[in-house]
């Protein structure tokens, strides 16, 4: 079968090039042998329902795997308690079945009691007597029962899912006491200690943390250089197009910093479309560094999920828009401290990253297109800075050469417009220059 680059849904390595995740997933077990609750908790399209699945595999041999999915509970099942137990318990059994604990079969009592309740629908079947019965399987099983549950954004706007958490939470306390689940895992972009962002945007300085037990998840989800360089190689051996592996490898990470969607969206632009343009024509003129600065060129101005997404969360979040437009337009550093709100949001939704204990742009693909979308809105357009850029931009160009030298001296000139007085004031230059020397220095 013909691999492609996947952009969407979850990875399939039958089918679509991969970086190796082995490493990941033998980091993530370990956890789950410790017997830790835990949350993935990345940006949207950072891989975490592919490394869901990839780890359901992985587990199999040593445990039980149920892999639930909230996006399809639709909200009726939140209504109340009893709505969602039964829901969660007709979807962990079609799991526990999948996964051949339960046969259908009377083999295991505790399961059938459970496929009884769901069956009859008691209007007095709640959270209390779910966690009973789930315990009850737990505690009948052969092997240890793993619970993984993909999109938890989806239910977070919901009190019952609240109150699950805390059941969750009460019989992970209890566990020396009564059988319960192994592992927990739990995937969204929102941390369960953030479900009070989600739930109330404009209340950021206020958090709800109904699962507290949840351990520490310090695994790099991001791609390496190396990493991509092996999907590359692998890409190679199928397609023969002679590319420099390595450098291209580092060139994907050095624009991306290793986000996952980026770096296949930048791999699959240059596999179908760059291929195809009739400037290069060939896949082995796609893959070179002509090849790649164009498909660069076509990400910044393509409309996708993800960049909708982020924009989504500037108007959503005024403090996080505030703080993007400072660090990008004024050059001011700033000190990372998760505990500002502002900070903590961005972080969460991929815009930023800790660099040396300094605020940094998380990549220079989301940094660029950024600068793009604040440049083209109208309030910026009305900025005379703005204005001065359009008369100015045509003539640092020679002959479609930038003029380094002219460009040099307008900034010389524009920083002692704006920061001159105050430059000498402090100390820093010790003799004013005559004008016609001022141009010269930086």
């Amino acid at each position: 079968m013909v691999k492609s680059f996947n952009i969407t849904a979850d990875c399939k390595p039958e089918i679509h090039y991969m970086v190796d995740i082995e490493n990941r997933l033998i980091e993530i077990k370990s956890l789950v042998d410790a017997g830790k609750y835990f949350t993935i908790n990345r940006a949207r399209q950072y891989g975490k329902t592919t490394t869901l699945r990839a780890l359901n595999r992985f587990l199999q041999n040593e445990y039980y795997v149920v892999l639930m999915d909230f996006q399809t509970f639709g909200n009726a099942k939140f209504r109340n308690e009893n709505a969602f137990s039964i829901a969660f318990a007709n979807a962990f059994l079609r799991m526990l079945k999948r996964n051949r604990l339960w046969n259908g079969g009377e083999g295991n009592g505790a399961v059938w009691h459970l496929k009884n309740v769901v069956e009859k629908r008691p209007e007095n079947f709640e959270l209390q007597e779910l966690f009973q019965e789930l315990g009850e399987i737990c505690a009948a099983s052969d092997k240890p029962v793993v619970l993984m549950a993909d999109e938890v954004d989806s239910a977070a706007n919901h009190q019952v899912f609240l109150d699950f958490l805390a059941q969750l939470r009460a019989y992970y306390i209890d566990r020396d006491e009564q059988p319960t689940f192994q592992s927990v895992i739990l995937a969204g972009v929102y941390d369960i200690k953030n479900l009070k962002h989600k739930l109330h945007p404009g209340e950021g300085h206020k958090v709800n943390s109904p699962w507290n037990i949840a351990a520490d998840f310090n695994v790099n989800m991001s791609f390496s250089s190396a990493e991509i360089a092996g999907m590359l190689r692998e890409y190679e051996e199928d397609y023969g197009t002679g590319m420099n592996v390595g450098e291209m490898a580092g060139m994907l990470y050095d624009y991306t910093s290793g986000y996952p969607f980026l770096v296949s969206r930048l791999c699959k632009l240059m596999d179908e479309i760059v291929n195809e343009n009739a400037e290069f024509g060939t896949k082995a003129a796609a893959w070179t560094k002509d090849g790649f600065y164009e498909a660069v060129r076509l990400l910044l101005a393509e409309k996708n999920t993800l960049f909708e997404s982020l924009f989504g969360k500037l108007s959503d979040y005024p403090e996080l828009d505030a703080m993007l437009q400072e660090l990008l337009f004024t050059g001011k550093n700033i000190v990372y401290n998760s505990d500002e709100p502002a900070i903590d949001v961005a972080t969460m939704f991929g815009f930023i990253k800790n660099q040396g204990g300094m605020v940094a742009m998380a990549n220079r693909i989301f940094e660029t297109r950024l600068y793009n979308h604040y440049l083209s809105v109208a309030k910026m357009q009305k900025e005379d800075i703005y204005k001065a850029s359009l008369q100015d931009k045509n003539q640092f160009l020679t002959n479609g050469h930038l003029n380094m030298r002219l460009i040099l001296e307008k900034f010389t000139e524009h920083f002692h417009e704006l920061y001159g007085e105050e430059y000498n004031n402090r100390g820093e230059q010790h003799t004013k220059l005559p004008d016609s020397e001022r141009s010269m220095v930086i």
